[in-house]
């Protein structure tokens, strides 16, 4: 566990040094773990996240920044932030977390990124935490776009044909292969008016649709 690198990939460095380094404690290393800290970071993200969206869209309404707030502090995105910061590899686990790769699981990682900074929180107040948080999140909060983030591909796919006042797409599965236990489903994705054909493959029909649709929203925005 290096206390000073994390310190300085966040760009913050503690008065109580045991904060952080409880902060990074996993509850399978030691009873005197990371979880507290984490139920209090998850109170500061959510309310810094909210400031933030309040005050980038300033005309925005209650649900649509809702909206942008779940995606920006959802598990994916905030695990993805603490792969950015590396923190999995500071993290003090126990042998058999280590030995199944808890240090790069998205809970553990999203779980550390909160507790860092309810650690953050206690050490330095609410307005240090804040500005932690704020230079943490500054790639996802400059890019944060209402008409598009926290959309999935098809209503995303839905909206842009609707504006160009189209037929919405037509999906059918193509093709399934492999075992029950572990299918690929192959989905096609039709946009006649547009001449747009395209496939998409996952691990169930939902998720292969989504593929096809994402792709098919590449080239409808581009037609």
């Amino acid at each position: 566990m290096n206390l000073e690198g994390v310190q300085q990939r966040i760009g913050y460095w503690f008065k109580d040094s045991g904060l952080l380094h409880r902060a990074l404690t996993h509850r399978s290393f030691s009873a005197v773990n990371n979880e507290r800290l984490e139920f209090l970071g998850d109170s500061v993200v959510n309310c810094a996240v909210a400031l933030a969206l309040y005050e980038k869209f300033p005309g925005l309404p209650e649900g649509e920044l809702s909206r942008l707030r779940a995606s920006l502090v959802s598990q994916p995105a905030l695990a993805a932030l603490a792969e950015e910061l590396d923190l999995g590899s500071h993290l003090a686990l126990g042998e058999g977390e280590i030995k199944s790769g808890g240090a790069r699981r998205p809970s553990i990682l999203s779980d550390a990124l909160e507790a860092v900074l309810g650690a953050v929180l206690l050490d330095g107040g609410f307005d240090t935490a804040r500005k932690v948080m704020q230079g943490i999140f500054k790639t996802p909060l400059d890019g944060v776009n209402p008409d598009t983030t926290g959309k999935d591909a098809k209503t995303l796919l839905q909206e842009l044909l609707q504006k160009k006042r189209l037929a919405l797409p037509n999906y059918s599965v193509s093709a399934i292969r492999g075992e029950a236990h572990e299918q690929e489903f192959e989905v096609e994705c039709v946009i006649e008016p547009l001449d747009i054909r395209c496939s998409g493959k996952g691990s169930s029909r939902r998720r292969a649709e989504q593929e096809a649709a994402r792709i098919a929203y590449v080239r409808a925005s581009n037609a």
